[in-house]
């Protein structure tokens, strides 16, 4: 697990366009996946986001095949696996990384919009389900999840 640093951001932006469109267009209308993750990707949004969240990222073979957002509250804000590196333990690998980082910042409870396909990786791992949440993502609706997790 690195942190993120400065040549990371375009490598981020197109794993998260892709793993969006590749893996939810089994739960999310194309429309839905568009407003999500528009496939003309802004770099210059990525590159500032980036700066500002500083994501932990997996890295193999010097391919980023993952990467999670933790904020100082304990919000997940992103959390994604390459469509092609899904299921291989890499979710789960990055979401106790965060636990670890929370526990040593001592935040108590880390948060998160789930997607319909993130879910099931999040109630693995001790999340509880607080609501069912509309999203509003560039005047489209999705559907999320809010959940949580006391550390």
């Amino acid at each position: 697990m690195i942190r993120y640093y400065q040549g990371d951001s375009e490598s981020i932006a197109q794993l998260f366009t892709a793993a969006i469109h590749r893996s939810g267009r089994h739960h999310y209308t194309p429309e839905q996946l568009h407003a999500w993750a528009p496939l003309k990707i802004d770099l210059a949004y990525w590159h500032h986001r980036c700066e500002l969240k500083r994501p932990f990222i997996y890295v193999h073979n010097s391919h980023t095949l993952g990467f999670i957002e933790l904020d100082p509250d304990g919000h997940i804000d992103c959390h994604y696996v390459h469509p092609d590196h899904q299921r291989r333990g890499i979710g789960q690998a990055l979401l106790r990384y965060a636990e670890n980082v929370a526990h040593s910042m001592r935040i108590p409870r880390l948060f998160v919009e789930a997607s319909k396909m993130a879910r099931g990786l999040y109630e693995r791992n001790g999340f509880s389900v607080l609501r069912n949440n509309n999203a509003m993502i560039r005047n489209v609706q999705l559907e999320n999840y809010i959940m949580e997790k006391y550390l």
